[in-house]
């Protein structure tokens, strides 16, 4: 035992000396390279992560820089993937070409704007929401982080909570993604973004990494972040400072992207898209200021260095000393300084004299108001104060182009584009009271002074202002759209042309043309909706005649036109104006100079069954019945000597639901049309209705207009026909040539044929009658083959095939 004491004590000895040597090394490594350190072992795996134990902020910074500088997401988030509309949409953003990037900075405010809205909303209510100190101030600020690349906005908005940071930054409305896709591939404008719920995703056409830092009074702290790689992450934020309330949104630019972290830059855009929000937008700025300094010892080293002076002069220096060691010596130099620079300082543009107003900041504004900053002008507004009662300030807008889902789930959607304030205070932007349906195509707000600041949906509904409200803005948005007409002077009259053209200029020409292809529906929606403002709408409604050359023409242009004499407007209803333009019922109208409408849009039919005149004129649907022409000398006479045919051929139409066959007045050149009764439905209606996917075909019986062969007695066929019948009603060559010439009629004035097989085999027959073919001629008929001799004779077929091909191969082998 003893023996192996000593060489274990010697083992040990050497153990300790090679470790405190290496400690050694370790030590003058780190001294000699402080560059280098050596790493010292891990506690904490997850990097980016806060753990309770950590203790001082300069860890907090450290490994917070170290993430941020990695652009990985922190591991210790919760991980999330995007929808798969978010993802296709990121990914045409992060892939654009497009070289209009500034829309980023535009959305962001925009965003910022809406989040501040809904506190101050709130806090009409509850004023404790707003909280203390500075999340009292609804501001938006801008900073910028130079060094590292970082552009900052922030807001002291509502925030969002974990759960809207998931839902509102992770998913999207998959219609508004799919229609801002469809319209990117067709237009290619990336200014749409905002008008589709999508702009905060335009972040990525600037930065590769986004943190989104968010406080809500109903949740603690989060941070979202995203590298646009198809994921996100949002984690509890313990590092960044508190924002009390609010949204921060950082932006890790990329390379190309530095011209965003200059002031001047931010600043341009500011003015160009936000110059009308109604929140101050500050940006933290440098500015150079004069300070005046203790003057530095180097200056005094410069006066020793003087050259030497005589003794007076020293003497002289000397007393001048004395006297100004009392005063310390200053100079003045310029510092760089930071602080806050208001960036929006402009009035609210309603609360402004419309005279001091340019056309130019109305643009602007409507720009900002409607989220649409393409290059458009919009088509006319109105800026208007009323007093009385009820007192309120408004500004209306024509937008330039329809929304793209302006009449879908038209009845059913709730929508509204005014923006409603109380006291300069937003109030709501989803109100759809103030404005009938058809209007909600108009953008703009009011900003009332008679409603309670507390106000909601339901009060506003049964508050007695509203009535008057609405009342006086429809009234104002037909007058503005009436103006764009007025000065317009392709809609001028032919005596008043010239002095509109003399007091227009070019932009004003084809303006309502523009509006009517945009927005016409609206207004015939209006005639059908509104009793109260139709003889006004009316006065809006353009169409096509025979007589506008392909123009558009107003129903005062066309009664201006009418016949003397003549006491309805005459109108017809179908698809389209190149067949109408065809149609048997405008032979004889043609013929006499008489104008007539055309109206090719399915809701035209819906709206003359509300609009029954215009200035004391009936409108007369031409393919109905009751047209008068003035009275023919010749009428009885006809009606007389064809008596006998039309009672015969009513008799043999009695199983197509043929009320009664008259002689025409309308036709020219056609031997007969099939028109309807007056309160029942026309060809083209019909039509329409049997297209409707839920139609109901026994009900639609109850709607279907009688309808009248009418046909015309000058006609040779007629004439022949008459003939026939009078020399034998019974021959049935007359009956069938009868009912084809009917169901020819009913399809020229635009009905559908109940059994278009009985048609095609009346036709086929007159060709064969025609031809000389005999009717009891059959089809020649083909050699029954029994199918089992078919398969065998096909089996047969490629076993001989199959043979021939063996042979050729055998015989290419024996020659090889």
């Amino acid at each position: 035992m003893r023996k192996w004491t000593i060489p274990f004590a010697l083992l040990l000895l050497c153990l300790l000396s090679l470790i405190s040597d290496q400690g050694r090394n370790l030590q003058a490594n780190a001294e000699s390279d402080p560059q280098n350190p050596v790493d010292p072992p891990k506690v904490e795996e997850k990097l980016g992560a806060v753990p309770n134990g950590l203790s001082t902020d300069s860890d907090v910074a450290k490994r917070e820089a170290e993430s941020i500088s990695k652009r990985s997401l922190r591991s210790n988030a919760q991980k999330y993937e995007f929808q798969a509309e978010v993802s296709r949409l990121m990914d045409i953003i992060i892939n654009s070409l497009y070289s209009n990037k500034d829309i980023f900075l535009r959305e962001l405010i925009s965003n910022a704007s809406d989040a501040l809205d809904k506190i101050r909303f709130l806090a009409l209510t509850d004023k404790e929401v707003l909280g203390e100190g500075d999340n009292t101030k609804l501001d938006i600020q801008i900073k910028l982080d130079k060094q590292n690349k970082i552009l900052s906005i922030r807001d002291r908005g509502i925030g969002m909570t974990k759960e809207d940071l998931i839902k509102n930054l992770g998913t999207i409305a998959k219609s508004g993604t799919s229609a801002f896709v469809e319209k990117m591939q067709t237009s290619g404008d990336l200014n749409l973004i905002g008008q589709f719920g999508v702009g905060f995703y335009s972040v990525y056409l600037v930065a590769d990494y986004v943190e989104v830092i968010s406080k809500h009074n109903d949740d603690k702290q989060h941070v979202w972040e995203s590298n646009a790689d198809g994921a996100f992450a949002i984690s509890e934020d313990t590092w960044n400072e508190p924002l009390g309330r609010g949204t921060e949104i950082r932006l890790h630019l990329r390379e190309e992207a530095g011209e965003y972290l200059e002031e001047s830059k931010l600043k341009e855009l500011v003015k160009k898209y936000s110059e009308f929000i109604n929140f101050p937008i500050y940006l933290w700025a440098s500015k150079e200021v004069d300070v005046e300094v203790p003057a530095d010892e180097d200056e005094s080293s410069d006066e020793e260095e003087k050259p030497e002076s005589s003794e007076e002069e020293e003497e002289t220096e000397k007393g001048e000393d004395e006297d100004a060691e009392d005063k310390p010596k200053t100079k003045k130099v310029k510092e760089t300084t930071y602080d806050w620079e208001l960036l929006n300082d402009v009035k609210a543009i309603w609360l402004r004299n419309p005279k001091e107003v340019t056309d130019e900041e109305y643009t602007k504004f409507y720009h900002s108001l409607a989220k649409d900053f393409g290059d458009e002008k919009p088509l006319a507004w109105s800026h208007f104060t009323a007093e009385g009662d009820v007192e309120f300030k408004a500004v209306l807008f024509v937008p330039p182009k329809a929304p793209h889902d302006l009449y879908e789930s038209y009845y059913n959607a709730n929508k509204s584009n005014l923006k409603l304030y109380v006291r300069r205070v937003f109030i709501s932007d989803e109100f759809d009271e103030l404005l009938p349906k058809y209007l909600n195509f108009l953008k703009g707000l009011v900003d009332s002074d008679t409603l309670p600041l507390n106000v909601s949906r339901e009060m506003l509904q049964q508050h007695s202002s509203l009535k008057t409200i609405k009342k006086k803005l429809i009234r104002k948005a037909l007058d503005m759209i009436r103006r764009i007409a007025d000065e317009d002077p392709d809609e001028a009259k032919d005596k008043d042309k010239k002095d509109v053209e003399d007091s227009s200029d070019d932009e004003k020409k084809g303006q309502y043309a523009k509006f009517w292809n945009e927005f016409g529906k609206s207004i015939k929606l209006g005639i059908i909706e509104d009793a109260a403002n139709r003889n006004r709408l009316a006065k809006l409604l353009r169409f096509e005649s025979t007589k506008s050359d392909g123009k558009l023409t107003s129903l005062d242009q066309y009664i201006s036109r009418m016949k003397s004499g003549q006491k309805d407007i005459f109108y017809i209803t179908g698809p389209n104006k190149e067949q109408l333009e065809k149609s048997p019922f405008l032979e004889r109208l043609k013929k006499k100079g008489y104008e007539v409408i055309f109206f090719t849009d399915p809701v035209d039919e819906y709206l003359m069954q509300y609009l029954m005149d215009y200035e004391d004129k009936k409108f007369q649907n031409v393919s109905k019945e009751g047209l008068k022409l003035g009275k023919d000398s010749k009428d009885k006479e006809l009606k007389e000597s064809f008596k006998e045919l039309t009672k015969w051929w009513k008799g043999a139409l009695a199983s197509e639901n043929v009320d009664d066959v008259k002689i025409s007045n309308r036709l020219d050149n056609t031997p007969c049309v099939v028109v309807t009764s007056k309160y029942g439905w026309s060809a083209n209606m019909e039509r329409i209705m049997q297209s409707q996917t839920l139609t109901d075909a026994n009900k639609q019986a109850y709607m279907r207009g009688k309808r009248v062969l009418e046909i015309n007695p000058r006609h040779p066929i007629i004439k022949e026909l008459r003939e026939r019948v009078v020399k034998d009603p019974e021959d049935e060559n007359v009956k069938q040539t009868a009912q084809l010439i009917y169901q020819t009629a009913l399809m020229e004035s635009g009905f559908m044929l109940q059994d278009p097989k009985d048609f095609a085999s009346r036709i086929y027959s007159s060709v064969k009658s025609s031809l000389n073919i005999s009717p009891d001629a059959n089809v020649e008929e083909e050699d029954d083959v029994d199918e089992n001799e078919a398969e065998s004779e096909t089996k047969e077929a490629v076993d001989t095939s199959k043979d021939d091909v063996d042979t050729e191969s055998s015989a290419v082998k024996d020659e090889l």
